[in-house]
């Protein structure tokens, strides 16, 4: 009987192992690019014979000693639905099957970012029945060596209910697409949030930078259990400095309460993402407590506690006293407090914070942080007591590089599509001078493995987030960045949207992406698609000294300079040879731009927009495209020393 049923088995196994089966992104639904040759790949047994029928075309091929193959079907016209058939020892049959425009859109959590979640986003999903757009959402997951599969995904067709959930930016670009081309467009959306741009980068592209290669000799190919044992020492290791006592959920029902001795506890600063603090890129469970003092009259007052926003989930006290809760990670948190809770003298906040992925802890505006009373408000911004009582272990796709690359994009290689759409950055701010380096090699790196030529790679400038309250007098890591992503621009067939207007200085994640989905289809209309259009703000040229003036002359000026409503220009700084920078007069002069400052009589250097939040600066060209930020000097940033280091 044994013998039978192990027969059976094997013969089972050869024949599943015999089945041509296709990677997920072959799947009904699908959108193949128009006009290239189309490459169809999927695996089999050793050696099978292998057909591919689509539309008129029959070709034929044979799968490698590891079961591998590969063919190129002949580029079609845009059309549709066809049948994709695939036949072997078994037959695949994908329905459904458009030829159009294919797009990937890929980058960090603002390309993430779903519709449902941006301004007149019910107007948008009501408008959002189009059979012709079609959305490929990849599926999370990371890998120390390549992948020949992903993870999971799938095609989804755009209707009210399924675009809620696609990317927001590719959705607006494709919807301008479709409706400038009336053919189909398919969006591939590899995304993940937080990420730097080192782990979407393959090794190989560090093995053979000039830059990056010592660098990738001293990182091992990683094994991801391995990692993650490491990973979870090294984390409980640097917790424990941190802290200054061991991650312990132990005793955490005391926390909330007023007599509890957080004597030892470190502090942190709120509001804030403890990503960016001493914490780190960390997970879990954490207790965070404020002590304040008040006087009698404002224990007896009404008393609503304004939180901020928590993420991912909180759980908040008022001396013992549950006040609130809210898992949406985005939200306002406000709370009344009840009556009797408040005592005069010592008050105790407490909330346990548990944080899924991503960003953690208390962040947000520190205006909406406080205890607001019928007249007046106390303010809870500033240092709290932290205690992490549990930490979720899992391999951060930054903890080494190509995690990302390996499972989100190398799957994908080497499918025909027509370019990609990029918004990353913010998660680079730190080496915002080496990502000049990191940047371009990825985006080689990309057009090196699909074998696609110098394919359109298109960008979104990172928009106004005050995250460190940088400026000219004490350095912009933000700013650094937008000046290295417009250095990028000097790689050929390559596109950038400026969004110094359209940003939020209080939230990194601004809601405004219809825009940011125009001005990208603007330039693939104008690039690509024959609709010649202007479809850039100004960009900075060059400078001329005239006495105690500047004259900045600009590329990519339209029908010419302007501000909104003829507004004063705002946002120029100007400096001498110390290097300090004084808000500057500027004013538009035969289409340049003249600056001046009474404190700074000799003149060498102009910035525009040099900060964190660079909200209120407003040049435009008349086709109301606004001007990239920028400086006129070379002097050393305060990213120039930092470089990509993996923690082994």
């Amino acid at each position: 009987m044994k013998k039978i049923i192990v027969f059976i088995l094997l013969i089972f196994s050869v024949i599943s192992s015999a089945n041509v089966r296709m990677p997920l992104i072959f799947s009904d639904g699908m959108v193949l690019q128009r006009n290239k040759q189309i490459p169809i790949w999927g695996f089999a047994d050793t050696n099978e014979s292998i057909e591919v029928h689509f539309n008129k075309q029959i070709k034929k091929t044979q799968a490698d000693k590891n079961g591998k193959w590969t063919l190129n079907l002949n580029a079609e016209k845009a059309g549709g639905p066809f049948e994709l058939i695939i036949k072997g020892k078994n037959t695949v049959t994908i329905k459904n099957v458009l030829i159009g425009e294919v797009w990937i859109c890929s980058g960090q959590s603002n390309m993430e970012f779903q519709v449902y979640k941006t301004i007149n986003a019910e107007k948008e999903i009501a408008d959002s029945n189009y059979p012709m757009i079609r959305h490929f959402g990849v599926a999370q997951d990371l890998s120390g060596t390549p992948k020949d599969d992903l993870k999971q995904g799938k095609w989804e067709v755009s209707s009210k209910e399924t675009v809620g959930n696609f990317t927001a930016v590719g959705f607006y670009f494709a919807k301008k697409l479709y409706s400038e081309l009336k053919i189909p467009i398919g969006i591939i959306n590899t995304s993940w949030g937080g990420t730097n741009v080192e782990t979407w980068t393959s090794r190989e592209a560090f093995q053979n930078s000039e830059d990056f290669k010592k660098m990738i000799a001293d990182v091992p190919a990683v094994n991801m259990d391995e990692v993650l044992e490491i990973y979870k020492k090294s984390v409980l290791e640097n917790l424990k400095k941190v802290q200054g006592f061991d991650v312990s959920i132990e005793n955490e029902n005391q926390f909330k309460n007023a007599s509890f001795g957080d004597k030892n506890w470190p502090e942190i600063k709120v509001p804030s993402l403890w990503e960016n603090q001493q914490l780190g890129n960390m997970d879990g469970i954490v207790w965070m407590r404020k002590t304040i003092v008040l006087t009698a009259e404002q224990a007896k007052e009404q008393a609503v506690l304004h939180l901020a926003k928590v993420d991912d989930e909180d759980k908040t006290y008022v001396n013992g006293v549950e006040v609130g809760t809210n898992n949406l990670w985005d939200k306002l948190r406000v709370y009344k407090i009840p009556a009797n809770v408040l005592k005069e003298g010592t008050n105790v906040i407490a909330v346990r914070i548990a944080d899924y992925s991503g960003g953690g802890g208390i962040y947000g505006d520190p205006g909406d942080l406080k205890i607001a009373f019928k007249d007046s408000s106390f303010p809870l911004d500033g240092l709290w007591k932290f205690n992490v009582v549990q930490v979720k272990i899992s391999v951060s796709p930054n903890s080494y590089p190509s995690l990302l690359y390996n499972a989100m994009v190398n799957p994908l290689v080497p499918y025909a599509f027509q370019g990609v759409l990029w918004y990353q950055g913010e998660a680079n701010v730190w080496r915002a001078k080496e990502y000049k380096k990191a940047f371009p090699l990825m985006i080689n790196d990309w057009r090196a493995k699909f074998r696609q030529g110098n394919f359109p790679f298109y960008f979104v400038q990172l928009s106004t987030f005050d995250e460190f309250g940088g400026n000219s007098q004490k350095g912009s890591r933000w700013a650094e960045l937008r000046e290295a992503q417009s250095e990028t621009l000097k790689l050929p067939n390559t596109g950038m949207a400026v969004t110094t207007d359209i940003g939020n200085a209080k939230d990194i994640h601004p809601t405004n992406k219809q825009d940011i989905g125009l001005r990208l289809a603007a330039i693939a209309m104008n690039n690509i698609y024959g609709k010649k259009q202007v479809h850039s703000g100004p960009t900075y040229k060059s400078q001329q000294i005239k006495g105690n003036q500047i004259i900045l002359t600009f590329d990519h000026t339209g029908s010419g300079l302007s501000t909104p409503n003829n507004d004063e220009l705002k946002g120029f700084e100007i400096a001498g040879v110390d290097k300090v920078f004084h808000s500057a007069k500027a004013i538009i002069n035969d289409n340049k731009i003249i600056v001046s400052s009474e404190k700074v009589k000799t003149p060498v250097a102009v910035r525009y927009g040099w900060a964190d939040d660079d909200t209120n600066i407003n040049l435009y060209n008349k086709e109301k495209f606004p001007a990239s930020p920028f400086r006129t000097d070379n002097w050393e940033m305060l990213t120039a020393n930092e470089t990509y280091k993996v923690n082994k």
